[in-house]
């Protein structure tokens, strides 16, 4: 028996909501795939959701505050608190004072950290090249599309600021 659950072809319909409502589940669906899947390199670092969101924040802004990584992330500062001890714990960053008056605290990935982060990332781009059998034809449009869809939703995301829910149904 077919599972209809996850039913992404034409029959889910010309209806434009229905069809953003299959783009976002594809988006979790695949996102809690390539999150739970197993490293090949014994050398890559499983993180958390949230260790990962604040390590990539950390590849555009090497220098960052806090207060910038919380606002980027979504997270809230005490969550913060806790992930940036984990990631120091496992020796992906440091913080040091900051130049300026010495008070503040600047975050910043360490050699280690951004090994890691460059190793992940090759393993998912594997996962995925892999699953989609090497197909490049859509990829740019596709990058294109998820790239706004991520710009809209972090733009919009302090409007619509509400305890994360469960992602299934």
């Amino acid at each position: 028996m077919e599972d209809q659950a996850h039913q992404t072809g034409p029959t889910a319909g010309p209806d434009h909501e229905q069809r953003w409502a299959e783009l976002a589940d594809l988006v979790l669906i695949i996102s809690r795939e390539i999150q739970f899947r197993r490293y090949t390199d014994e050398r890559a670092v499983h993180l958390s959701q949230s260790e990962g969101m604040v390590m990539r924040y950390l590849k555009s802004d090497p220098d960052a505050a806090p207060s910038r990584i919380a606002a980027a992330t979504g997270l809230q500062r005490t969550n913060l608190s806790t992930v940036l001890r984990g990631l120091e714990e496992k020796g992906f960053i440091e913080r040091r004072a900051h130049s300026a008056d010495g008070r503040g605290v600047t975050v910043h990935s360490t050699e280690r950290g951004r090994s890691n982060t460059t190793l992940v990332r090759q393993e998912w781009a594997a996962a995925v090249s892999d699953a989609a059998n090497h197909d490049t034809e859509h990829l740019d449009a596709a990058l294109t599309l998820l790239t706004a869809v991520e710009t809209g939703l972090t733009r919009t995301r302090s409007r619509n600021r509400a305890t994360p829910q469960a992602t299934g149904t």
